[in-house]
């Protein structure tokens, strides 16, 4: 059995245990009497996301400043519904990419066990967390992720040519992706910062996006179970991006394929502080 057959046999399984303990989610929450049923609102939020999410741009701060716009989820449980509505499009992300991009297949596993653990580390704590420290800890979050965002615009290096990592440098990119793991259960997209962190150890972007696929499959769908389990999502809101979102990758990543994103990274990276500022506007007035 080869590596590649071998992880997507193990992603095979993670979804599995991720589907079961959704749909019981679901049931448990239309017991309690919550909206289940997604709006047209919310599957149009899960097609725009997920769809620039396979170009590489990434879809938690998007999806955050599309919910706090129409104030579409409580902030409280904002990060819960970014990881469970996000993770089916993201299985499809994963296999279509690993499939279809080289990388050593020691780096990729290496990368994704390690975010995975970060998230296993950090979702019961962001679980458990109250609104307040929520909207703090994703305002300040994706200050930092529009940082990364302008860092690639502007400051990365000549894209690289490698396809694995030795030495020093794997174990600096393991490091680092386990606490992008551990970041990602508070809604921080590992995306963006993965990318940087490939790109300026010398490996080319391209082989980024197997990387930070398959990493986020994994760590969202044992991430998400917390959030699961502690009431932390809503419902409605997650089937709505799930429903949205595999269409979408499908065209984005069979039809479209590439599209000039430069000045859309620009739009991205405004509208990601304008939501970081409004989240810490609320967690003041939440003191």
């Amino acid at each position: 059995m080869t590596a590649k057959t071998a992880l997507f046999c193990a992603l095979g399984v993670a979804l599995a245990i991720f589907a079961a303990t959704w749909v019981a989610g679901i049931l448990e929450a239309r017991a309690r009497g919550e909206r289940i049923m997604p709006t047209a609102w919310e599957v149009f939020v899960g097609a725009v996301t997920n769809f620039f999410d396979t170009l590489g741009i990434g879809s938690f701060a998007t999806t955050a400043t599309f919910y706090r716009s129409r104030k579409t989820v409580d902030d409280r449980v904002l990060p819960g519904t970014l990881n469970v509505g996000h993770t089916i499009p993201t299985f499809a992300e994963a296999y279509i990419f690993i499939d279809k991009i080289a990388v050593e297949p020691r780096t990729l596993l290496a990368m994704i066990a390690a975010a995975t653990a970060g998230a296993v580390f950090g979702a019961p704590v962001v679980a458990r967390l109250p609104r307040r420290q929520v909207q703090l800890g994703l305002g300040c979050a994706l200050l930092v992720v529009c940082g990364v965002l302008v860092w690639r615009q502007i400051g990365l290096p000549e894209d690289g040519t490698k396809l694995g990592l030795s030495g020093s440098a794997f174990v600096l990119a393991v490091v680092a992706n386990f606490v992008l793991g551990a970041l990602m259960t508070i809604g921080v997209g590992l995306y963006a910062p993965c990318l940087v962190v490939v790109s300026l150890l010398g490996m080319s972007p391209k082989a980024g996006f197997p990387i930070m696929m398959g990493s986020c499959a994994f760590l969202q769908s044992f991430g998400s179970i917390p959030f699961i389990r502690q009431k932390s999502f809503a419902p409605g809101a997650s089937i709505g991006l799930a429903l949205g979102g595999v269409p979408a990758v499908l065209l984005a990543a069979f039809i479209v394929k590439e599209l000039p994103l430069y000045w859309v990274k620009w739009l991205v990276a405004i509208v990601v502080v304008y939501t970081a500022v409004t989240l810490l506007r609320a967690a003041r007035r939440e003191s």
